[in-house]
């Protein structure tokens, strides 16, 4: 994390005002939360539309922060305290980032995509662990304040950051670009994902795109090569690219893809290599694509790229496989959803060997705008017969989905509910040993909730 002192942070951040018997003492981490301030941080307030984070700058001097920033245009500033005056503490935490990573001998991959960027993200870091010192964005630290933070937690020996860039409007992800400055970008593909922001797939695709405004003169744009948005727009960046995908157009593509519990295994074309991921389904295939042609791009060897392969610990919530004591399976995907990545896990769950049955608890997906209702039952539709014996649905849109399973299942082998406790206690009644569950939909509907009561002795 950086550790510099309070001079050199002051003028890191483009402020003022430091006392002078302050400059020399020195502050390791930052932090913007005055509940998770360490003794000897930078204590950064953010002030947003409900919140203003100055009202604590007392509080985090007291738990020990080694000095605060502070807006000047706010009022009763920290008496007799190492207190750092910026315009703008947000657009100081940003600057600060920035300054600590130029004076750092690290390389940046940085990583969008409407679907697959936590997984890609998680792949690509493990990659390159067993050669590199690596550090990543963790959790959901992607957006304007998220990444900055990511920056400053990164160690001093860092060789290679791992950034997801993710966004809900224009411009956000080309802001993010031009803080990190990569030397690899990665779009994993186009989505539905923000059709209520930016309207249209097309939409969707230019601002994915603005990943390449901050890339490095030499550095390389790869994308998901079988996305027709993507194919008609790269050509007018001017940058040098690599494609991966299905198709055999792609400068990277797979063949002899196989998938059980265990993960995926595949041939890379077209070097003919064999690679093995411990990540559940076939759309991940491309995921790993990506990840494999940047650290070949870092330099890596492909033995040692499948060494960090085969270790990758994956962000939670994103396609776990869990085994219940009672006999059951469960892959807990409840981070996040939309129409793609959704059809992409029913897909494997119906595709999965040697359970008993398989059944689907999908809730609802955000974010979708005016074609929200139909992106529903489109996926309801998906379901086939024969290979899905159950599902159940929870909220409004859920309700959507199981209007689209009923065109495929029985009436009677789909359950829709509004009300989650109803939902948790119907699938605990249906469960028995040998059954495999995927739990699915938008974070904010905390269908992890199902995942925990399916997992409870």
């Amino acid at each position: 994390m950086i550790q510099r002192t309070l001079i050199d942070i002051q003028q890191m951040a483009g402020g003022e005002g430091l006392a002078a018997q302050y400059e020399d003492r020195s502050a390791a981490g930052v932090s913007t939360d005055s509940r998770s301030v360490l003794p000897g941080s930078l204590f950064i307030p953010i002030t947003g539309e409900n919140f203003n984070g100055h009202r604590f700058a007392e509080k985090a001097l007291s738990e020990g922060a080694a000095a605060v920033l502070w807006a000047k245009k706010e009022l009763n500033p920290p008496a007799d305290a190492p207190v750092i005056f910026v315009e703008d503490t947000l657009a100081a935490l940003q600057k600060l980032a920035k300054a600590y990573k130029e004076q750092l001998n690290v390389k940046v991959a940085g990583v969008t995509g409407s679907n697959g960027k936590t997984t890609t993200k998680d792949l690509l870091a493990s990659a390159l662990s067993p050669s590199f010192n690596v550090h990543k964005t963790k959790g959901n630290f992607n957006n304007h304040i998220g990444l900055p933070l990511t920056l400053l937690a990164m160690p001093e020996n860092t060789e290679v950051a791992v950034l997801e860039m993710g966004m809900s409007s224009k411009g956000e992800i080309e802001f993010l670009s031009q803080l990190a400055q990569p030397d690899a970008a990665i779009i994993t593909n186009i989505g539905e994902s923000h059709l209520m922001d930016l309207g249209s797939r097309e939409g969707i695709a230019e601002a994915k795109l603005e990943i390449a405004s901050g890339l490095k003169e030499d550095g390389i744009l790869f994308y998901f090569g079988d996305e027709p948005l993507l194919q008609e727009r790269v050509p007018a960046l001017s940058r040098k690219t690599m494609t991966f995908g299905e198709t055999a157009e792609n400068d990277l593509y797979p063949s002899d893809i196989v998938q059980s519990d265990a993960g995926v295994e595949f041939t890379v074309q077209p070097e003919g290599e064999r690679f093995a991921v411990p990540v559940l389904g076939k759309h991940n295939v491309w995921n790993a694509l990506a990840a494999i042609a940047v650290a070949r791009h870092f330099g890596l060897k492909d033995e040692a790229i499948k060494k960090g392969l085969s270790s990758l610990a994956m962000t939670a919530m994103r396609l776990e496989l869990l085994k219940s004591s009672k006999g059951w399976a469960v892959i807990n995907d409840a981070y996040n959803a939309s129409p793609t990545s959704m059809k992409a896990a029913i897909r494997l769950i119906e595709d999965l060997q040697g359970y008993s049955r398989k059944i689907l608890i999908l809730g609802d997906m955000l974010e979708l705008g005016e074609q929200e209702a139909e992106f529903h039952e489109q996926t309801g539709e998906h379901i086939s017969t024969g290979k899905t014996d159950h599902v159940f649905t929870y909220g409004k849109l859920g309700e959507c989905i199981a209007a689209g399973a009923k065109k495929n299942l029985p009436d009677e082998n789909v359950q829709s509910f509004t009300d989650k406790e109803e939902l948790i206690s119907a699938v605990k009644k249906f469960a028995r040993p040998g059954d495999l569950f995927l739990v699915k939909a938008s974070r904010g509907m905390k269908l992890e909730e199902a995942v925990e009561a399916l997992q409870e002795d």
